[in-house]
């Protein structure tokens, strides 16, 4: 499995070369694309350098694809949109972030996402990470505390088009039972812990992945599978900084 990069004038491919087959996604005329493509390098340059953490050397093309596709530039606040493109988080307002890219990449990864599964997000946040799981799976549903970034979210989701995205406006400690089992839950906040009521609406068999640790301090991003006979398994990844999770917990 190999990923090839080519530049040419205005147009830029992300070639995916996958089992002896070659599919191409073009971005002609889009006046992002260099930025784009430069940060795909800079992400898998990094996945490289954490190979032995993360236990492979190389994303799954398709999170790849997913990065390389949604326009990271829309979910940030007008003033950061010059660096929409650098492998850093950014300011969203209210005291919270988007995500690194880098960061985002993995941790989707991750979650071994396939095209029938459903997946809950805590931390909505601007809406990116929720845009990249709408790209893999068929349905992502998103929780997100802060009422106004809950709801330029949602607009924000709607006007790009990501039909299979439901938001919701609340405290994401308690999971969305309605919809729930889900096949995979990401948490875009630290925790102190991991919050049982998600552990509860994890299908048998699914995965988390969640950042765990103490407020302001560096947490660990965890791996969560439970397995058939419903117990829950962890493992520590990487060692990262998040926002912390926010609410009566």
């Amino acid at each position: 499995m190999k990923v090839l990069h080519v530049c040419t004038g205005t147009l830029a491919s992300l070639i995916m070369v996958i089992s002896g087959g070659v599919s191409i996604v073009s971005y002609a005329d889009d006046p992002t694309e260099k930025a784009r493509m430069e940060l795909i390098k800079i992400i898998e340059e990094d996945v490289r350098q954490t190979s032995r953490e993360l236990e492979k050397s190389e994303l799954d093309p398709r999170v790849m694809k997913a990065i390389a596709t949604v326009p990271r530039h829309e979910f940030v606040p007008p003033e950061e949109q010059d660096y929409a493109y650098e492998n850093r988080p950014l300011p969203i307002g209210h005291g919270q972030t988007i995500s690194q890219p880098y960061i985002v990449a993995i941790m989707t990864d991750m979650l071994n996402l396939k095209p029938d599964s459903k997946v809950l997000e805590l931390g909505t946040g601007s809406g990116y990470q929720a845009a990249i799981l709408s790209e893999l799976a068929a349905e992502v549903y998103t929780i997100e505390i802060v009422e106004a970034l809950g709801l330029l979210a949602k607009e924000r989701l709607q006007r790009l088009g990501y039909d299979n995205v439901t938001t919701k406006v609340g405290d994401g400690y308690y999971g969305w039972e309605e919809h729930a089992p889900f096949d995979a839950i990401i948490v875009t906040a630290a925790a102190s812990h991991i919050p049982p009521p998600l552990i509860k609406q994890l299908k048998t068999g699914g995965r988390m992945v969640v950042p765990v640790g103490s407020r302001f301090m560096i947490q660990q991003l965890l791996v969560v599978d439970k397995g058939e006979d419903q117990k829950v398994v962890s493992r520590q990844v990487l060692p990262v900084v998040f926002v912390p999770v926010t609410g009566e917990h």
